[in-house]
């Protein structure tokens, strides 16, 4: 009798504990999202205005007007111009030179980024094409030493390349959505083959043409300026470099074992303890 005295006072004591600290923990889930609700929004067209200069405006032109990419700045013919423009975004345009985008096709920007960036270019609908600061250059130091007979000045190069082709080719030529150019180049002439490439672009794929004699902005001197650059790269990072995963994003003060799943763990740990003592006390009578 004692016995059963006792294990109702361990369990009684045990569950009035178990209902507290589910009670805490879930006023702390609620004060937490409370909190988190309160935090504004940042306007997500300053995020869209950041990565069209970074990724879009090469193409597109620094304030929609067009490039060798179609014209941005206008008004959308769509019922839904926003699906429209984020379509095209995420999944780009088969045949063209415009390449998908979304990172479900292989390309580097999320949901999240691909929607700021719908935002800042319907922004243009009403407001008028947007002031977008200019691409960064490329700045190196020392300069480059001029490859033997190749034509060009790879230090002008390096300046191109930041302009036009990091976007796609990445800051050091390790690939992004476009081919890595930071390897050895096969061939009797690859000086002249990556020539080609830059001037004529390739056909059914992402690559445009380059010349002005193509319907490009650069001219001759500045193909042979990029080239130079290129086999600079070539020499100096033969490894492909590969940007780490992202760290999954983990919001301060907040744990796996938070909220409910944690009073779930707790309420097994009781339970043992519970049938713990019950057999103690068992075991003593």
């Amino acid at each position: 009798m004692a016995a059963n005295k006792i294990s109702r006072f361990v369990v009684g004591w045990m569950l009035a504990a178990l209902f507290g600290l589910a009670a805490l923990a879930s006023t702390a889930g609620l004060a937490s999202a409370a909190s988190r609700a309160q935090t504004p929004p940042a306007d997500p067209r300053e995020l869209g205005e950041r990565l069209y200069a970074e990724n879009c405006a090469v193409c597109h032109g620094e304030q929609g007007q067009g490039r060798f990419g179609a014209t941005l700045a206008k008004n959308w013919p769509s019922i839904r111009p926003d699906l429209t423009v984020k379509t095209i975004i995420e999944n780009g345009v088969p045949g063209s030179v415009m390449p998908a985008w979304s990172q479900a096709k292989g390309g580097p920007l999320t949901s999240t980024e691909i929607d700021a960036l719908t935002q800042y270019i319907l922004s243009w609908q009403t407001g008028g094409a947007a002031q977008v600061s200019p691409q960064p250059t490329t700045t190196l130091i020392p300069p480059i030493t001029p490859i033997p007979n190749v034509q060009g000045d790879p230090n002008r190069g390096a300046r191109l390349f930041g302009e036009n082709c990091v976007v796609c080719h990445g800051g050091e030529g390790q690939g992004r959505i476009g081919a890595t150019l930071a390897k050895s180049w096969p061939g009797v002439r690859p000086d002249l083959n990556l020539r080609n490439t830059i001037a004529s672009g390739i056909s059914g794929s992402q690559m445009p043409a380059w010349s002005r004699a193509n319907g490009g902005p650069l001219s001759e001197q500045d193909i042979d300026d990029l080239v130079a650059y290129i086999l600079h790269l070539s020499q100096t990072n033969p490894v492909t470099l590969v940007s780490p995963a992202p760290q999954q994003f983990v919001p301060p003060g907040e744990s796996p074992l938070s909220g409910w799943l944690g009073v779930l763990v707790f309420l097994v740990l009781l339970i043992v303890v519970i049938a713990a003592a019950v057999g103690l006390q068992k075991r003593k009578s």
